[in-house]
């Protein structure tokens, strides 16, 4: 979707209003496009852009893991294979200024070291294709961090989904399907 009306106030209510309940629906959209099938059925795990524990403990959850795993639960539900979510794949290191009051160059800035693969959980995606999931891509910088996070994890392919993209985001990527981020 366009991050324009409808659909920016409905990333709102999701984001900053304490309604996670719309991930269903975000989902339930995703879902209606035949790209995001396949993308789901290429992937080994889905991961969620994970937030700073200090906004994940001010929000009390984090929307791009509501999405994803409102992805895997439709998914299921419409009989198709969807990977499980793997909420710690990566860490967000740090507690940044939010990337909505931020222009461009200060996004890329901001991201420049944000994540790091779990010590843990992060192995788990070495040798996998993963799909990295989250709700608004504005210039891209969430989701070039992220993927070459998870991609320094030993994961062959880092697919990206979001539910809304700015003009800015389109500009700067390929048309539907959504096309592999480089690392």
């Amino acid at each position: 979707m366009d991050y324009a009306y409808p659909w920016d106030a409905l990333v709102s209510r999701l984001k900053f209003q304490s309604e996670p309940g719309w991930a269903r629906t975000m989902a339930a959209l995703l879902m209606n496009n035949p790209g995001v099938r396949h993308l789901l059925a290429q992937a080994d795990w889905i991961v969620p852009v994970p937030l700073s524990t200090r906004r994940l403990a001010d929000r009390g959850y984090n929307q791009a893991w509501e999405i994803a795993k409102s992805l895997r639960v439709l998914g299921r539900q419409r009989g198709l294979s969807v990977p499980a979510p793997l909420a710690q794949a990566l860490v967000r290191r740090g507690d940044s200024p939010a990337q909505h009051t931020l222009d461009r160059e200060q996004r890329w800035r901001n991201l420049r070291h944000a994540f790091l693969p779990h010590p843990v959980h992060g192995p788990r995606v070495a040798g996998r294709r993963v799909l990295l999931v989250d709700d608004v891509c504005t210039t891209g910088a969430t989701l070039q961090r992220a993927a070459h996070a998870l991609r320094k994890a030993g994961a062959t392919g880092v697919d990206g989904l979001v539910f809304a993209r700015t003009d800015e985001a389109a500009a700067h990527h390929s048309p539907r399907p959504p096309a592999s981020l480089p690392a």
